[in-house]
C-alpha cells in the first residue's frame, strides 16, 4: 500500500476464503474495484482468525476448503458475529452442499464457474441489507499491516489484541498513523501532539516514543522506527525496513 488512504474504515472490509489462489486473486481485483477492501485466507482456520482480526463487513466463502469444511467455517463465523453477511461458493453440481449452507445462515451463493459480476451485484445486495454499503469514507479507523487504531473508540489492536494507551500515547501513535512512512521530525510531533515547541521537548518526544514502543512493539516485530537526525517513522513489518 502506498499510503493509508487505501485503509479507511469507509473502505467496506471484504474477507474472501478459497484456496485457489488465482481465484482469490480475481476475486480481490474485482473487490478492490468497487471501492472495498478485500482480504484473502486460504483455509478455514485462517479464514477465522482474519474474521476475528479485521471485523469484514462481509465473507466470501468457498465451501470446499483444506482442512475446516466450509459449512464449519460458516456456523464458526455465525455463532461470533450472527449479523455477518456471507456468500457461499459452492459447485455447479452440489445442491445438497448449496442446501445445507443457507440452512446454516449463508445469506446467498453463486456456483462455479461464476462472472464476476455476479458475485459482485451479490455483494452489494448483502451488503446494501446490512447497512455497511453506506459506511463513510472517513478516518475513524486506520489500519496498517496488523496494526488497527479507531479514532472513534481511541483504541488500538495489534494482531488482533488491543494495546492499552494512555491518551497522549494514543494522539501519538494516531498522527504517526496519519503519515505511514513518512518521517516526522520531533518538532512535528510536539507542534502536532502537544501544540507546542518549548525548548527541551525533543526529550519529551523521546519518552513517548519509547513508552508506545514497549507497548506496541513488545514481543513482536518493530514497526516504529529511528531515522536519525530526522526523527520517527512508523511503517508495517512488511516492508522489512
Amino acid at each position: 500500500m502506498a499510503g493509508i488512504s487505501g485503509t479507511r474504515s469507509g473502505r467496506v472490509r471484504v474477507l474472501i476464503v478459497d484456496d485457489e489462489p488465482a481465484l482469490t486473486e480475481v476475486l480481490s481485483a474485482a473487490v478492490t474495484e468497487e471501492g472495498w477492501r478485500a482480504w484473502s485466507a486460504a483455509d478455514g482456520h485462517s479464514a477465522l482468525r482474519e474474521a476475528r482480526r479485521w471485523a469484514p463487513h462481509a465473507v466470501v466463502l468457498d465451501g470446499m476448503l483444506p482442512d475446516l469444511d466450509g459449512i464449519q467455517v460458516l456456523r464458526r463465523l455465525r455463532y461470533e458475529n450472527p449479523e455477518l453477511p456471507v456468500l457461499m461458493l459452492t459447485a455447479r453440481d452440489a445442491l445438497e452442499h448449496r442446501l445445507d449452507g443457507l440452512e446454516n445462515g449463508a445469506d446467498d451463493y453463486v456456483t462455479k464457474p461464476f462472472s464476476l459480476e455476479e458475485v459482485v451485484l451479490r455483494l452489494r445486495g448483502l451488503l446494501r441489507r446490512s447497512g455497511a454499503e453506506g459506511t463513510r469514507a472517513d478516518d475513524s479507523v486506520r489500519v496498517l499491516g496488523d496494526l488497527m487504531v479507531s479514532a472513534e473508540s481511541r483504541e488500538a489492536h495489534r494482531d488482533g489484541t488491543r494495546i492499552a494507551l494512555t491518551a497522549k500515547e494514543f494522539d501519538l501513535l494516531s498522527l504517526l498513523m496519519e503519515h505511514p512512512r513518512q518521517v516526522l521530525s520531533k518538532a512535528q510531533i510536539l507542534d502536532r501532539v502537544w501544540s507546542t515547541s518549548f525548548d527541551g521537548g525533543g526529550n519529551l518526544v523521546e519518552v513517548y516514543i519509547s513508552s508506545l514502543r514497549r507497548k506496541l512493539d513488545r514481543g513482536r516485530a518493530p514497526m516504529i522506527h529511528t531515522v536519525r537526525g530526522l526523527g520517527y517513522a512508523i511503517r508495517p513489518v512488511e516492508d522489512g525496513r
